[in-house]
């Protein structure tokens, strides 16, 4: 999943796959909506909500209290990673 999504004011809102860098705007051939005055932005914005309360921080001591078979998983996808 590659999506970002940014949403400012309860008015406007930006979906797609841009970063806010040179060059993701200018050089890269990304996509992204912007929206304003839109019906489902309350949506977005309560479904961003909905999902930062199922987050949880991660720090070198969280990492150190997981179990081991989750470690192993974290050490095999981020070898991965590259190829994906």
């Amino acid at each position: 999943m590659h999506a970002k999504v940014f949403v400012s004011d309860d008015k406007k809102a930006v979906v797609g796959t841009i970063n806010l860098d040179y060059r993701s705007l200018y050089h890269h051939f990304e996509c992204a909506t912007y929206m304003y005055k839109t019906s489902c932005i309350s949506e977005i914005e309560r479904d961003f909500q909905d999902t930062m309360a199922k987050c949880r921080e991660v720090t070198p001591e969280t990492i150190g209290k997981e179990k081991l078979s989750m470690k192993i998983i974290g050490i095999v996808t981020k070898s991965m990673a590259p190829l994906l």
